[in-house]
């Protein structure tokens, strides 16, 4: 499978991302994505650490009830390697990969380096028509990195958040879901902070991005979503902060945005519609 580096076209597939929480107005909306009712889903429920099989049983019984006939558990875990053959193969034929809440470093861990993420970021990058889904930490891993740790004030303290390399579906974005119920606005403002050609985008629950071919980003859901942009930072302590020291950052962008709202993500501007 051919790599397909950063600077390529942009992808022909759709993504969308959910952050967390009631996720049945997602299933609807991507079996609307669907080339046909008839197209094949994989449920990955690496990220789930218990119960996997129950969980992909509700997302197929709810996908059924949209008239969704062809849903499946693709199991990638400790016992199920992600380069296994028939793996590969569903994966192939798949239209739709949804990948559930639950752990996203269990994503990571499973994924990274594997010819199943290179299949994935294939399909997504070269075919017109497939989707890539995922909500909580599944919408989480998609980015180029993702928050794994940092709670609530301490996080605007040196050394008390955690970024890690996530799939690589969306170069240059840090992605944070249950953003307003947990309160994760100090831990994403730190990590831009700390790399600030990063994009730091916060999902909050039952609101996502659905990102389409040659189409500006565009908001979904019930909530808001938090952009931050510190690329153009007047004032930044970071990095090099010692631990536990307060963070501090002038100038940063922040936009709050609603439903039908629109992001550019290559020129970080955003439009109301």
């Amino acid at each position: 499978m051919p790599d397909v580096p950063a600077s390529a076209a942009p992808p022909r597939g759709t993504l969308v991302v959910l952050g967390g929480g009631d996720d049945d107005p997602l299933l609807t909306l991507l079996a609307g994505l669907l080339p046909s009712r008839d197209a094949h889903i994989e449920v990955l429920t690496t990220a789930t650490r218990r119960q996997p099989a129950r969980t992909a049983a509700a997302y197929a019984h709810s996908w059924h009830l949209l008239g969704c006939p062809h849903v499946r558990h693709l199991q990638v875990d400790e016992t199920n390697p992600a380069d296994d053959p028939a793996t590969l193969t569903r994966l192939r034929r798949a239209a739709l990969v949804f990948m559930s809440g639950g752990d996203q470093e269990r994503l990571t861990d499973f994924l990274l380096g594997t010819e199943f993420l290179a299949l994935l970021q294939h399909k997504y990058q070269t075919e017109p028509g497939f989707v890539v889904a995922g909500t909580s930490a599944g919408a989480a891993a998609m980015a180029e990195f993702m928050l794994v740790n940092g709670h609530g004030w301490r996080s605007l303290l040196g050394g008390q958040i955690e970024v890690k390399p996530g799939l690589g579906l969306l170069p240059g974005v840090l992605l944070d879901q249950h953003f307003a119920e947990r309160a994760r606005y100090p831990r994403l403002l730190h990590a831009v902070l700390a790399q600030p050609q990063l994009l730091g985008i916060g999902l909050s629950e039952e609101t996502g991005l659905l990102i389409r071919p040659g189409q500006p980003v565009e908001v979904f859901g019930e909530e808001a979503v938090v952009v931050i942009d510190a690329a153009h930072a007047t004032h930044n302590n970071l990095p090099g902060l010692p631990d536990d020291e307060v963070i501090s950052g002038h100038g940063l962008r922040l936009h709050v945005l609603t439903a039908g709202q629109q992001l550019d993500l290559a020129q970080r501007t955003v439009k109301a519609k």
